[in-house]
């Protein structure tokens, strides 16, 4: 996942979703503690949030290890905070259809494209609620388990869930392409051209990213969180970026 002007392929970068070591971009906290002086011992608190609830979209290919992590970071957020996520696909495929890119490459995502249009042939057909449960059981085979092979775990993904087979052959449909397209170019103009998957909107203020491994929990998570909206929320920011240290490290699946 890069920048426009940086290498596509080799090392992970926007455009591609690799799970390999670059940037790690999660922030670290340490819990606040207050002494309770009538009972003079120490407890933890979280820090006071707003109550309203906050409309978020977030668009992901789940070929992406990348977005994975990020999705399991903003899914520990919405534990603890009243988000009202819509989860929207974009593909990596429809990315870099015209973008000069190793042979290898082109045939992994080429394959992988099935992943983004079996979500939105669900999503067409089961309305808007299947896309969350789904991307949730591709990632369990595709990340965690590390299943290459799409025409073996979407069959798998479809049994395990109770979903029709014929949701397979639909999925190659131009109907469906062009669903995916439309979705996955929604995403971009949010943010540029410059960048991949995950895409995130915060009641309308979107960015790509965060990149983050591993995923945060409690309030790490919820510091991140508050951290890159406000961020997000300035006119004139940009970008952040360092170097990645660490690849995707996969220790949840919630």
């Amino acid at each position: 996942m890069v920048r426009e002007g940086e290498s596509r392929h080799g090392v992970v970068h926007r455009r591609d979703g690799h799970p390999q070591p670059s940037d790690a971009a999660y922030a670290r906290s340490v819990s606040e503690t207050t002494v309770d002086k009538t009972t003079e011992h120490t407890t933890e608190h979280t820090t006071e949030h707003p109550t309203e609830r906050t409309t978020v979209e977030f668009w992901f290919d789940p070929n992406c290890p990348w977005a994975w992590m990020t999705s399991r970071w903003v899914g520990e957020v919405a534990e603890h905070r009243d988000l009202d996520v819509t989860w929207k696909v974009m593909s990596l495929f429809v990315l870099n259809e015209d973008q000069d890119i190793p042979d290898e490459y082109r045939e992994r995502i080429h394959k992988g494209q099935l992943y983004p249009r079996i979500v939105t042939a669900a999503r067409l057909r089961l309305g808007q609620d299947i896309v969350k449960p789904l991307y949730d059981a591709l990632g369990e085979h595709i990340h965690h388990r590390q299943e290459q092979d799409p025409d073996q775990v979407v069959p798998a993904v479809l049994a395990e869930l109770g979903l029709d087979a014929d949701l397979l052959e639909y999925a190659w449909t131009d109907e469906v392409d062009a669903a995916v397209r439309v979705s996955h170019q929604d995403g971009i103009d949010r943010v540029g051209q410059d960048v991949g998957t995950p895409v995130i909107a915060v009641a309308g203020t979107a960015f790509f990213g965060p990149v983050i491994s591993p995923a945060p929990k409690g309030q790490e998570a919820l510091d991140l969180w508050d951290g890159v909206v406000a961020v997000a929320k300035y006119p004139g920011f940009f970008e952040l970026k360092r170097s990645r240290t660490v690849g995707p490290v996969f220790d949840t699946t919630a």
